[in-house]
């Protein structure tokens, strides 16, 4: 119960990555606020949940649970939400931006073609909606002198991949890093700490319905991913474990890549 007594929001949290971090934070002991644009997001790509909600998957595991929809690229909606959260628990120690993606690619995504609308779509729900929800959570922070936030980037925000496909998500991705790093620099003498993950190729439900887990995307993603295995969400949700945690109390501006050794520097 290293988490006893904490509150910790967690967006994108009613399915996949999200609703493993959710669960693995309730099991530590800390009360967990789900958001989502849909709290009934798990339906889409057929991911069970073990109670009629993400909330109640909380709530069986002995922890306060409260869902939250709304739309993190709207700056007000994110301030509502840290609200009702310390209205309703008193406190936010935790935060953990998950939501975003690489979603509804069109056809063209290259660096230099991509169209504006899709670019800009996913800087909104990557890095726009990572920045509002961060500075909806830092005043509470700083006031409490306490905090640990987690961002999410991507192995994609790392490297180039060598190719000029998924230019948004890549940018937006690497914006997320960066921004951690300044953030961390901001907040650190306030005693908040800001770090972020960088997933590889994760086992997630939207991914599977995607077709990563076929065996011929398997196999030629595993030629490049030393440990021999795609990622499973817990692999994601223990390196969270450790940012949340007093096991991390001296790190802080950190990007942690989660990939099984496919980002090599």
């Amino acid at each position: 119960m290293k988490l006893a007594n904490k509150v910790a929001l967690v967006t994108g949290g009613a399915r996949g990555l999200g609703r493993a971090y959710v669960l693995h934070l309730a099991k530590l002991g800390a009360d967990v606020v789900i958001n989502d644009v849909d709290l009934n997001a798990a339906q889409e790509y057929d991911e069970a949940l073990n109670a009629e909600s993400v909330a109640a998957e909380v709530e069986a595991l002995g922890r306060r649970g409260l869902g939250i929809e709304a739309d993190v690229t709207d700056k007000a909606a994110a301030e509502a939400m840290l609200q009702q959260t310390v209205d309703t628990f008193g406190q936010i120690d935790i935060l953990v931006n998950n939501a975003g993606g690489m979603l509804y690619p069109p056809l063209n995504t290259t660096a230099a073609t991509a169209p504006a609308d899709h670019y800009h779509y996913i800087m909104d729900i990557n890095l726009t909606g990572t920045i509002f929800c961060c500075q909806a959570a830092a005043p509470y922070m700083q006031a409490a002198r306490s905090g640990k936030i987690v961002n999410t980037a991507s192995q994609a925000g790392l490297w180039s991949g060598r190719n000029a496909g998924g230019m948004a998500y890549k940018v937006a991705k690497a914006g997320v890093v960066h921004y951690t790093r300044v953030l961390a620099a901001e907040l650190g003498p306030h005693n908040v700490h800001v770090n972020c993950i960088a997933p590889g190729f994760v086992l997630s439900s939207r991914a599977v319905a995607g077709g990563r887990n076929s065996p011929e995307v398997r196999d030629r993603l595993l030629q490049d991913i030393p440990l021999g295995r795609l990622g499973m969400p817990e692999d994601c949700a223990k390196v969270v474990e450790f940012l949340v945690t007093d096991l991390s109390d001296y790190v802080t501006g950190q990007c942690i890549p989660v990939c099984g050794g496919y980002v090599a520097f």
